[in-house]
């Protein structure tokens, strides 16, 4: 259960993807501005994965309810946020590194390089977890964890020249 929560499923790895992007955005386009204001930074990078998660939810909830043709219940909903929880989980562990700079454990630059490296890492870890679900030959999985890093950066690339 616990492997499961921290590492994802089939399910999650999307939801992962994403949340690990729009961090390591919100890292790339505000690192600058904010270097010295840490806690900021933080409180921007938690509170973006958690109202873009609530967006995620409730369009699918939209979604999933025109294609049923009815209501959702509250049930169905939860499952819907459940389900999508890797949004807001793939946040974690930027926020507390930079959490842990803000407090003065680590320089600013370290705590931000720090952050947006285990960012890197979770794209990386997941072309690989993705790789392997689709039981990928080496050079294809080599081919999968490239295209991952390469998209995914490239994102938050068009993200830091949209902000500057």
């Amino acid at each position: 259960m616990i492997k499961r929560f921290l590492l994802g499923n089939r399910e999650t790895i999307a939801g992962t993807v994403y949340g690990t992007i729009v961090v390591l955005a919100v890292l790339a386009a505000g690192a600058h501005t904010y270097r010295d204001h840490l806690w900021r930074l933080d409180a921007v990078a938690a509170t973006s994965a958690v109202v873009l998660w609530l967006a995620h939810v409730y369009s699918h909830a939209l979604g999933e309810s025109l294609k049923e043709e009815r209501r959702l219940d509250a049930r169905e909903f939860a499952a819907i946020a459940r389900r999508e929880y890797a949004v807001v989980l793939a946040a974690v562990l930027p926020v507390v590194i930079l959490a842990v700079g803000a407090a003065g454990v680590l320089s600013a630059d370290a705590a931000i390089w720090a952050a947006f490296g285990a960012g890197v890492v979770t794209l990386g870890a997941q072309g690989v977890r993705y790789a392997r679900l689709e039981k990928l030959s080496l050079p294809a999985s080599i081919v999968s964890v490239t295209l991952n890093l390469a998209l995914g950066l490239a994102l938050v690339a068009a993200e830091v020249v949209v902000s500057h």
